[in-house]
């Protein structure tokens, strides 16, 4: 199993990867902080860790 970066979007180290070789960066990060900011995240349900 993938090591996931984001339990609520399902977001894995090996997407950055992908979009950095693809594209020379990747945006996933500024994609989950805009929807923790617009509440569409579920991280406290969604991630074991609870954050």
């Amino acid at each position: 199993m993938a090591d996931l970066v984001c339990h609520c979007f399902n977001y894995t180290a090996q997407d950055i990867l992908k979009e950095v070789e693809e594209h020379g960066r990747s945006l996933i990060m500024e994609r989950i902080l805009g929807e923790k900011r617009s509440g569409g995240c579920d991280c406290a349900n969604k991630n074991p860790k609870g954050r």
